[in-house]
């Protein structure tokens, strides 16, 4: 009889599927630990789980899901599989069976719980990215957790740069053998030396106090302040236009910047119609609503919204969500689920990401526009015989400034069956002729299954929405937890989203300026020797690789009164930080050009370019 066949190995299995569904440790999960009270496991969980194990065992019929615990569910799979009755074990079986090797199940382990995957869903030898959808973060924390199981210090997790988990488990075991000194403490370098960690070494700092990795992050940020390095979340004490008054917290005063670090790209923000619909329709419907879309949080202003933004975007139907970061997560873990696989590019929004973890789908990462190696993770996928495949991308993608290969992904997506969502945040109000975004930019409309935005960058306003066919939009309405169990947004807001499409297609001009700035800055940047990388939207990253240097150049150009992001990680991997320009139609010909004398400047100062550089009368196009 095989292990699947005995009520011990069901037990296993039982547990295995429970683990991966709740991201418990399998030592939690106890014969008679009540799901719901016990456990925390809600229905909608267990059908998950139900639904697994029935997968598992290639039951016939549907389990009933009146079972409270794991004994009881392990019996219902014993009668279902026409098993004689047996003792379900008193807990998991967890002491390793003989020859197997410590280090590899404790990377297995970890990679279960931090990837939501069974374990039958981790071939040793697959890819993380492409095969796995393990991205860079999920790895920093799959490898924390597993050198936290083998008792390594900490340092001995940095710096692995594994693909697989052989080969994972691999360094992991000739660190362990090497390791002779105590776990590192994690203390910052002496007083008046540079700290050289990152955001990224608090991400898994352990501790019984839970609150202690907070207290760490903190000494840590309190330096960078005393440096003037981190200038995150100052506040704005004007309207943001082409420049700002902004409070700087860490010396109380007030400046005014020239502002290159907002997402108001057609400067509808500002704009008399835009405020004045909110004005008046916040005195019609009251400052906000008491309940969500479905109950008590709908007026017809959101129903003309929608109308507006199908019609925009010459899609059937659309869905307006809170927000953006919603609307990926809503999307996505409502369409995709356990049994699909979800495929992204590397660069994607982290909205994007959460949205796949939610889902607990197979998750698989392209290469940054490769579409070479988007075809082979769909031919594994196809191969694979799973459900659905959704491929998403940026349409912009927001700390690099490139565009999707959407032609090629339509074009792929058709020959392997897939679905197609674009996320289009960044192109909304940019890209196309009219400004509607990525699919119209390629002459794409009608071809492209989903089109997703935010309303809180070139729209001016906030919530997110997604556009398609009728049918997919409705369902999302029911099963899209994040808008169902969500308020909806002020009709304030509502009237002056509509507003904002009113003023953008009676004023095509607003578009044509911005493309002129977009244009003639770039041009100035590059010339000066700025790495732009592969830009086409509205924001131009400055790129400089260094993190020290790169927060150093964003404190030299606040310096000189402009305003832009400076972006490490995690917005960027260790390595890759640079200085985020966003441009509008509000800049001027004179913002344009002190923009660059001050980037140049504070680029040299800072050693990012030669002292040869050329000024910036030299950078007119």
């Amino acid at each position: 009889m095989t292990q699947r066949g005995t009520t011990q190995g069901i037990h296993r299995a039982v547990v295995g599927i429970v683990a991966e569904r709740t991201l418990y440790d399998e030592s939690k999960l106890l014969p008679d630990s009540h799901f719901e009270g016990d456990l925390g496991i809600d229905s909608v969980i267990l059908e998950s789980i139900l639904v697994s194990v029935g997968e598992q065992f290639g039951l016939d019929q549907r389990l009933s899901g009146e079972c409270a615990t794991i004994r009881e569910l392990v019996a219902e799979v014993s009668a279902a599989l026409g098993l004689p009755d047996g003792p379900a074990a008193d807990g998991p079986d967890t002491a390793p069976q003989e020859g197997t090797d410590p280090v590899l199940e404790a990377v297995l382990a970890a990679a279960m719980r931090q990837t939501q995957y069974q374990r039958h869903q981790l071939p040793l030898d697959a890819d993380f990215e492409s095969e796995l959808g393990i991205d860079s973060v999920i790895l920093t924390s799959l490898v924390t957790e597993a050198a936290a199981e083998l008792a390594l210090p900490e340092d001995a997790a940095h710096g692995i740069a594994a693909s697989t988990l052989r080969t994972l488990a691999a360094e992991l075991t000739a660190r362990r053998a090497a390791t002779t000194t105590p776990a590192a403490t994690g203390a910052p370098s002496p007083a008046g030396a540079w700290d050289h960690r990152s955001m990224k070494d608090f991400v898994e700092q352990r501790d019984t106090d839970l609150f202690a990795k907070a207290r760490s992050f903190a000494a840590y940020r309190r330096k960078r302040e005393e440096q003037h390095l981190h200038w995150y979340g100052m506040p704005l004490l004007s309207r943001c236009a082409n420049r700002a008054v902004i409070l700087d917290e860490l010396t109380g005063r007030e400046r005014e910047f020239l502002m290159f670090a907002s997402n108001n790209y057609l400067g509808l923000a500002n704009h008399p119609k835009v405020i004045d619909a909110v004005c008046d329709a916040t005195r019609t419907f009251g400052a906000t609503h008491t309940g969500s879309r479905f109950i008590g949080g709908t007026n017809m202003l959101h129903k003309e919204l929608e109308r507006r933004l199908a019609a925009f975007k010459r899609r059937p139907a659309c869905i307006v969500y809170p927000g953006g970061y919603a609307a990926n997560l809503g999307a996505i873990s409502g369409l995709v689920k356990s049994y699909d696989t979800l495929v992204i590019d590397k660069f994607n929004h982290m909205s994007i990401v959460d949205g796949g973890k939610l889902s607990g789908a197979i998750r698989k990462i392209y290469q940054h526009n490769d579409m070479t190696d988007l075809e082979k993770v769909l031919q594994r996928a196809t191969d694979a015989g799973t459900g659905g495949t959704l491929i998403v991308a940026d349409g912009v993608f927001s700390m690099h400034g490139d565009l999707c290969d959407l032609p090629e992904i339509v074009r792929l997506a058709k020959t392997y069956g897939a679905r197609v969502l674009v996320d289009d945040a960044h192109a909304t109000g940019v890209l196309g002729e009219r400004g509607s975004g990525t699919a119209e930019h390629f002459g794409l409309k009608g071809e492209v299954d989903l089109e997703l935005g935010t309303m809180s960058k070139a729209l001016a306003g906030m919530g997110g929405f997604l556009v398609g066919e009728e049918d997919v939009v409705e369902y999302l309405r029911h099963y899209s937890n994040s808008y169902v169990f969500a308020a909806n947004i002020p009709a304030g807001v509502a009237a002056g989203l509509i507003a904002s499409l009113d003023v953008l297609e009676a004023e095509p001009e607003r578009l044509t300026r911005l493309w002129a700035n977009i244009t003639a800055l770039r041009e100035r940047l590059r010339g000066a020797g700025f790495d732009l990388e592969r830009t086409e939207s509205a924001i131009l990253p400055l790129v400089i690789g260094d993190e020290r240097q790169a927060m150093e150049m964003g404190r030299a150009v606040r310096a000189r009164g402009l305003f832009c992001q400076t972006v490490v990680y995690p917005g960027v991997p260790l390595g890759d930080a640079r200085l985020r320009v966003s441009v509008t139609c509000e800049h001027t010909e004179r913002d344009l050009d002190l923009a660059t004398e001050i980037f140049v400047d504070s680029a040299r100062e800072t050693g990012v370019l030669p002292h040869g550089a050329p000024h910036k009368e030299d950078q007119r196009p």
